[in-house]
């Protein structure tokens, strides 16, 4: 380690979806707090800079993950003369395994052998202990790791006044209660029905005369199905799918009265900045990847989809099993929504 006259130097390696540094922001904010003066280097993804640029004490480096060995030679030559103290290997996979040997520092953490993937251990001298528990608590374990000590969560996401003025700009003419709905996960697994989102837009109209605000990505079949939920409730939605930054989206979910999405990054995004979230989960266990410290709003499905597809029980399958069943997320009910939603708004 350092003298105490030098700051110590950490780097962080997450590059990954929103969702995922959404989570290790928590760790970052917990080296922060604990370590005031460490220099803190953030290696992440283009995507990610979108998100975390400007958040205050954190020098980031961007790179998009490695396709060719021109990418690892390019790597590699950006951090030869580059030292670190600790290097906290916060991803597992091998594209990015192969990124640790160029990070130079006396003391690597990874993952425990059960959930360093891909040979994360050939890479690191250190790792976290292993527990069954929530991916922040994870993340969370390197800062420990790395010598702070135990705070309340904080996540502080650097969202500017200018992101929450286009948020405030879109939202204004819309009815209140409102209702984001982000109905796309990244793996198809882990949507819902449309049929099922129409039901619920048109429940809490007529209950509610609530808003709504439709968010996704650029893709052809996230625009066709956010534009058909639009179309049940035209004159209380606003579509904004494929048409907002990384921040906008943030600003906006931390605008409006609830989030409804199955396993997705702006869960966590809409976690982070307060709003209650009806996340939908029959695929994984919202406890491994569920709103944070707000699990009270889910519609978890999880156990009953291992006993119906799998045919064991929960406690007796390893910590990572996914229910891969095209039926999963049928099992949850428009009901099941309506009864969180209800309990959400009020909250709100």
């Amino acid at each position: 380690m350092p003298s105490q006259a030098a700051p110590l130097k950490i780097a962080v390696v997450r590059f990954s979806a929103l969702g995922d540094l959404v989570m290790v922001s928590a760790a970052v904010r917990r080296l922060q707090q604990s370590l005031p003066h460490a220099e803190i280097t953030w290696i992440t993804s283009p995507l990610g800079y979108a998100l975390l640029q400007g958040m205050a004490g954190v020098r980031f480096e961007v790179y998009d993950k490695p396709r060719s060995l021109a990418d690892y030679r390019t790597f590699y030559r950006a951090f030869r003369t580059h030292r670190f103290d600790i290097v906290l290997a916060m991803q597992a996979n091998l594209r990015i395994n192969l990124l640790y040997p160029a990070l130079h520092a006396p003391v690597k953490i990874g993952f425990d052998r059960i959930r360093a993937r891909e040979g994360q251990w050939l890479f690191c001298n250190r790792n976290i202990p292993f527990n069954n528990e929530h991916l922040v608590d994870s993340f969370l374990a390197f800062a420990t790791a790395a010598g702070t000590t135990p705070a309340p969560v904080t996540w502080a996401l650097p969202i500017s006044t200018a992101d929450q003025a286009w948020a405030t700009t879109r939202l204004t003419t819309l009815p209140r209660p409102l209702i984001a709905l982000h109905p796309v996960a990244s793996k198809t697994e882990r949507n819902w029905l449309p049929e099922r989102y129409r039901a619920v837009m048109q429940q809490a109209a007529e209950r509610w005369q609530a808003g709504f605000v439709l968010t996704g990505g650029n893709s052809a079949s996230e625009r066709a199905l956010c534009a058909e939920l639009a179309a049940s409730q035209p004159d209380r939605t606003l579509n904004l799918c494929g048409q907002t930054s990384p921040k906008q989206l943030t600003a906006l979910l931390g605008q409006v009265d609830t989030l409804l999405a199955p396993d997705t990054g702006p869960v966590h995004l809409a976690n982070a900045m307060g709003t209650p979230v009806i996340a939908l989960y029959a695929v994984a266990p919202a406890t491994l990847t569920g709103p944070y410290g707000h699990l009270d709003f889910v519609v978890d499905r999880y156990p009953q989809a291992v006993r119906q597809f799998l045919h064991q029980e929960p406690s007796e399958l390893p910590w990572n099993t996914r229910v891969h069943h095209p039926e999963a997320m049928a099992l949850i009910e428009v009901d099941d929504v309506m009864a969180q939603l209800a309990r959400a708004l009020e909250r709100a």
